[in-house]
Order: C-alpha cells, then structure tokens, then sequence
C-alpha cells in the first residue's frame, strides 16, 4: 500500500481535521443535531477557527522543540508584525507571539533535530533584517500541548 503520511500530516497540520460528532453526543449525552449545529454556530461567530489534530511530534520527525527569543531593531518596533509574519512562513515555526519585555518575539519551532534548527537559524533567522540578537530555549519534554496532556 502506497505511504502517504507525510502529505496527511501536512494536510492535517493546515486544519484538515472535523469534530467526531457522534463521540461528542456520546460523551456528553446530546443528540448529534444539536452538537453540529452549535458547532456550526462557534463557527459562523469565529470562535472555532481551525480543526487540528495534536501529533506525537517524535513520531513524525518532529521531536526537537525549540523557543527562540528574538529582540529586534529600534526601528522595528513599531511594526514587528514585519518580521513575525516573515518567520511564521516557514513550515518550522508553529506559533509565533508578540511579546513584552527584554525579547519582542517568541517562536515555537519544531524540527527533526538540531542541525535542522541549526539550518533554519543560519539560513532564516540570521538573514532576517531587523532582528538583534535570539536566545534559543530547548524544551527537554513535553507535557501538555493543544490542551492535550501527553
């Protein structure tokens, strides 16, 4: 059978995913009408804006997780926006905030292993115009992700 993991998990990754219905009615014992159409309704108000499905990121070589602090250029502090949008182009980056304090960024990355992350610094990050300086945080496991203990 031909393997097409690597193209589900992209697809799953861009929101690919539906609510299981029918296990929510189980669960909290309403009919699945009334579960769809509340769905429905979280979002038509844009309360629900994707549907994603939370990955065990070792088995699918993602397992080095990465939070990269970035300060930025006096000049670019009225619109990090700039930067953060450029960074979260890259398949890598999972989240990306804007923050307060010493840093004005923080990344999520994930990638297979740390020449990997080594390659998205060298050839992403340093390249950015308007980034100071980054500080790497490696996380050592994880526990809780999506609102998913693991």
């Amino acid at each position: 059978m031909k393997n097409i993991k690597p193209k589900l998990i992209k697809l799953f990754k861009e929101g690919y995913c539906t609510p299981q219905i029918a296990r929510i009615a189980r669960t909290i014992n309403e009919p699945s009408t009334t579960i769809h159409y509340n769905i429905k309704k979280l979002e038509n108000e844009g309360a629900i804006r994707i549907y994603k499905a939370v990955f065990d990121y070792k088995k699918i070589n993602e397992g080095f997780c990465v939070y990269l602090l970035i300060a930025l250029t006096p000049s670019e502090y009225s619109t990090p926006e700039r930067i953060a949008k450029n960074l979260a182009k890259h398949e890598e980056v999972e989240s990306v905030d804007l923050v307060t304090g010493d840093w004005e960024l923080i990344l999520k990355l994930r990638a297979k292993d740390q020449d990997e992350y080594y390659n998205f610094v060298k050839n992403v990050v340093s390249r950015e115009k308007g980034i100071v300086t980054t500080k790497s945080m490696i996380s050592l496991k994880q526990l809780k992700t999506e609102f998913v203990s693991l």
